[in-house]
């Protein structure tokens, strides 16, 4: 989930040099929400251990 989130930064940026705004702001938050979503699930693993999955 991480890789994804590290690979949609980077089309993010990309497409910001290119001048692709609108495609640069949907990836920029698709690449936010992973990776938030990808630590809330690394905390509650170190809590919980791996009894979440």
């Amino acid at each position: 989930m991480l890789q994804y989130a590290i690979i949609f930064f980077v089309i993010s940026i990309i497409a910001g040099i290119f001048g692709f705004r609108g495609v640069a702001g949907t990836t920029q938050s698709i690449a936010k929400f992973l990776f938030v979503l990808f630590l809330i699930l690394f905390v509650l693993t170190l809590l919980f251990g791996s009894a979440i999955i």
